[in-house]
């Protein structure tokens, strides 16, 4: 057997807990009861002697015999169930009471009385008093008073012979009843860790072969326990995984089309331009198509290292009091060659006070530099596009409104994924996927609310400590 495998282990705990119950019961609960038995016995006799006493006491200083003192003696200790020892006090000159035997309720046994606690009760000042001891027997002790002194002493014996036989008795049956449940223990427990460690084994099983890059079925979910719960959390980590896997081939695949389209195209124009019989215009439109496709390789080139970053965490922000008025002034003015080829006007409306967030600035440029140029890049010319500022509930606003089309219903949901794009033909739809997770990284989000001739793309930033509303205070 494989001491350290967990079904040899859990069985071997299961049998070790019930060892250790029985053990504690039968080493500290019996004794115990044991004790609280004879107590009771004891507490007993006390009860039955100052009942049965009065009878005695009653003869005292009466002409009785011998013959008769010996049948109240047994008498007694018949209603008792006790042994009944009657002792006569000697004085003796040095005032120390010596007490001897004058009649017991069992004649067929030597008489052995407990001396020392005869002695304790002959030197009694007041009646009524009784005297115990908890032994190997009970024994209560009560003086009988003759014109104000104790001149008898009434002992009562009780054995505890049958409080041993009954905890003997109750202890053999738990010696019994512990084999018997250790053995179920140790069978039930191996069952119980058998069945627990198949489930892991399966647990072990799946995550081997998801790391090595396998894909699994699904682990049965058989109970609602711990392990259960972790084999719910083992399914949904590998669903994850394979999401991940899929999005990461997909990211490749997509990533390889958007370098190969450029690529190709230059590669097409370069052969082009080794036709030396081409004219100078051909040649300019040439050029200036092969800067476009440049351009656009620079650009996926920057998106796939900015999600390489975002994706490794390693992405630095420095987060400060920026003025958002200021910052979509200085984007507009980069954008003034794109404005002038899309023929039309960018607007840029500010409020009365200044609006300032507390964000990375290099991080919001690039993000409205990417709100601005999907504003340009898919709406028709001429097509108004203008930069709201504004803010309110603890929020800085920066909006980039257009008066486009529109963008479709069923495009929305996933506008804000990698590489989809409603127009595959006018970029590589990493833009907005980059601006939402810049977005959350400084605690922000990006609201989109689009309509048939408007469509705002709406990026809402923590707002800074100079730009909230002082909480009102309590007027004392």
């Amino acid at each position: 057997m494989r001491l350290r495998s967990l079904q040899n282990k859990l069985a071997l705990l299961f049998l070790a807990i019930t060892a250790l119950a029985f053990a504690a019961a039968i080493f500290v609960v019996l004794p115990r009861l044991t004790s609280e038995l004879q107590q009771e016995q004891l507490v007993d006799l006390e009860q039955v002697a100052r009942q049965s006493s009065p009878a005695v006491e009653a003869i005292v200083g009466e002409n009785v015999t011998d013959k008769e003192k010996d049948e109240l003696i047994r008498a007694v200790g018949d209603s008792t169930r006790a042994r009944v020892t009657l002792l006569a006090i000697q004085r003796s000159t040095t005032q120390e009471p010596l007490p001897y035997v004058i009649s017991d309720s069992n004649v067929r046994r030597e008489v052995k009385p407990d001396y020392s606690l005869a002695r304790r009760a002959a030197r009694a000042n007041e009646p009524d008093q009784i005297y115990t001891h908890r032994g190997r027997e009970g024994r209560v002790a009560i003086p009988i008073f003759f014109e104000g002194e104790p001149v008898w002493v009434l002992l009562y014996t009780r054995s505890f012979v049958d409080v041993d036989d009954s905890v003997a008795l109750v202890r053999n049956r738990m010696f019994v009843a512990a084999g018997v449940a250790l053995l179920v223990a140790l069978i039930g427990g191996f069952l119980v860790a058998r069945v627990l460690a198949r489930r892991v084994g399966r647990l072990e099983y799946a995550a081997r072969e998801v790391a090595a890059g396998r894909t699994v079925a699904p682990v049965p979910v058989e109970s609602r326990d711990e392990l259960g719960e972790l084999t719910r959390t083992f399914n949904e980590m590998q669903r994850q995984l394979a999401r991940v896997d899929s999005a990461r081939k997909e990211f490749i695949a997509n990533a390889s089309h958007e370098l190969r389209t450029p690529i190709f195209s230059l590669a097409g124009f370069v052969e082009l331009l080794e036709d030396e019989q081409l004219d100078d215009a051909t040649r300019r439109h040439f050029l200036e198509t092969m800067r476009e496709q440049v351009e656009r390789l620079q650009k996926l080139a920057v998106d796939l290292l900015d999600l390489s970053r975002l994706d490794a965490g390693s992405l630095q922000l420095s987060p400060e009091e920026v003025d958002l008025g200021e910052l979509a002034r200085d984007v507009a003015l980069e954008f003034g060659p794109a404005v002038d080829r899309h023929r039309t006007e960018l607007g840029i409306e500010l409020p009365e006070e200044s609006v300032a967030a507390f964000c990375d600035r290099e991080r919001t440029v690039q993000i409205l530099r990417i709100l601005l140029d999907n504003a340009l890049r898919h709406t028709p010319e001429g097509t108004a596009v203008t930069v709201r500022i504004g803010g309110g509930d603890g929020d800085a606003e920066l909006a980039v409104i257009d008066s486009g089309p529109g963008i479709d219903p069923a495009a929305r949901p996933q506008l804000f994924e990698r590489f989809f794009t409603a127009d595959a033909a006018r970029g590589s739809g990493l833009g907005l996927a980059i601006a939402c997770e810049l977005a959350e990284r400084m605690d922000g989000r990006i609201e989109l609310d689009s309509e048939p001739g408007r469509t705002v793309f709406r990026l809402a930033l923590p707002a800074a400590e100079s730009t909230r509303e002082p909480e009102p205070t309590a007027l004392i």
